[in-house]
């Protein structure tokens, strides 16, 4: 592991656009350099619901967000070793169309009596799974990575809430990549947990941080940028975030699709991520009539994504080439650029509590570029980041060994 200076030069758009083009040429030259794997193993297959099936829910939602709807104890199978009791809770949070909806999830409380105060609480954030209500992570085992992962935070002594992301399980379409509705989700979780009905001895506490991977980075920053002002009036004390593999800046790559794209072959779970984008746009942005410049092709794409969980989706796609998906520049929509930008940022001013950036330099899913174009942003801004490179890891593997560092940080910053 090392670290980047603290400080970094003020940088223009020009540079930070320069920064995403190179993203994406990267992936080609570290796939020369050598093997690689990609995003960590999704479950997938038929759904466990654990007696709290939502899917097509239509009772009513309450006004205020993060209000408890339901919880029952999640199936044994989907739960972590590391916990003494898991729950899968339905609650109410924001959509992407600005209207109260509802969401799911899974609560995690470690073994053993809770401390004065109550378990600190960490709000997990996931990675791509999907768009499908098929593809719910609380409706499926956790993969070895999340159970390492999650299990850690567990065994540190902190209560873990896991969102699904509103419209995944639930009634809607999950806004992919969207961070700022996934931010309603994670914060509206954890307002929703301290509503449980826990067994005694058990207690969560106000102190709370969120850590999240790959989308769940974005959602994760997203969350952190507006923890404080989603959870006002709720009694909770927000600490902080750690996010690792974090898409930044991308709206200045993908607002240049069309047919003059370059004959770049790109990997699977980058084509994946793209039609995952366009279907969550498209759903966000009906205005925009998206379709009016994709081919037969690029519409197929979107029903994909809609309907496809991501291990499946990034072996069909693998090799496609996306110039073939447009009839004409997306940019040719009138105020796309602007959309975009709305709908994807990440958000590189105005956090108020400290923030813990990790990537690894082998990552071909998110490659660097996107972090550090972000670090030098946020250090451009004075905000309070911290950033930590992993030479040898890639997208997926910098989650763990992003943990010696993230470890002492998160202990800290929940003091």
């Amino acid at each position: 592991m090392s670290k980047l200076p603290n400080r970094a030069p003020r940088r223009g758009r020009r540079s930070i656009a320069v920064l995403a083009a190179a993203a994406l040429m990267l992936p080609v030259a570290v796939s020369a350099a050598g093997p690689a794997r990609a995003d960590d193993v999704v479950s997938i297959g038929t759904p466990d619901w654990s007696g709290l099936d939502v899917t097509d829910y239509s009772g009513p939602i309450p006004a205020r967000a993060g209000s408890l709807m339901a919880q029952v104890p999640l199936a044994t199978p989907l739960t972590l070793p590391a916990a003494s009791t898991a729950y899968r809770v339905q609650f109410s949070s924001e959509n992407q169309h600005g209207k109260m909806a509802t969401s799911t999830g899974a609560v995690f409380l470690p073994k053993g009596p809770a401390p004065a105060g109550g378990w600190p609480v960490i709000s997990w954030a996931h990675g791509t799974v999907g768009m499908d209500d098929e593809c719910t992570p609380s409706a499926h085992p956790r993969s070895d990575r999340d159970v390492k992962y999650l299990g850690h935070w567990l065994e540190q002594g902190y209560a873990v809430v896991a969102a699904d992301y509103v419209g995944l399980g639930t009634p809607g379409v999950m806004a992919y990549l969207n961070g700022k509705t996934a931010a309603h989700s994670i914060v509206d979780i954890t307002v929703a947990a301290q509503q449980l009905q826990l067994p005694a001895g058990a207690k969560l506490g106000k102190r709370w941080a969120i850590i999240g991977q790959s989308q769940g980075a974005a959602a994760a920053l997203n969350g952190a940028r507006y923890a404080t002002e989603f959870s006002r009036g709720r009694g909770l004390d927000y600490r902080g975030v750690v996010a690792t593999g974090i898409p930044a800046n991308l709206e200045n790559l993908y607002q240049l699709m069309g047919p003059a794209m370059p004959p770049v072959t790109l990997p699977g779970s980058l084509n994946a991520y793209t039609a995952y984008i366009l279907a969550g746009l498209n759903n966000t942005r009906p205005d925009l009539h998206l379709t009016r410049v994709m081919t037969a092709r690029g519409k197929e794409r979107i029903k994909q994504g809609l309907s496809t969980c991501y291990p499946v989706l990034k072996q069909q796609l693998a090799g496609d080439d996306v110039k073939t998906w447009f009839s004409a520049p997306l940019m040719s929509i009138p105020g796309l650029s602007q959309a975009m930008r709305s709908y994807m940022l990440t958000p590189y001013k105005g956090y108020d509590r400290p923030i813990f950036l990790g990537q690894g330099l082998r990552d071909v899913d998110v490659p660097a570029p996107s972090a550090l174009s972000l670090y030098a942003q946020m250090k451009a801004n004075d905000q309070p980041v911290t950033l930590h490179v992993y030479p040898d890891d890639d997208h997926s593997s910098a989650v763990l060994a992003s943990m010696p560092d993230s470890t002492p940080w998160l202990a800290r910053v929940l003091r």
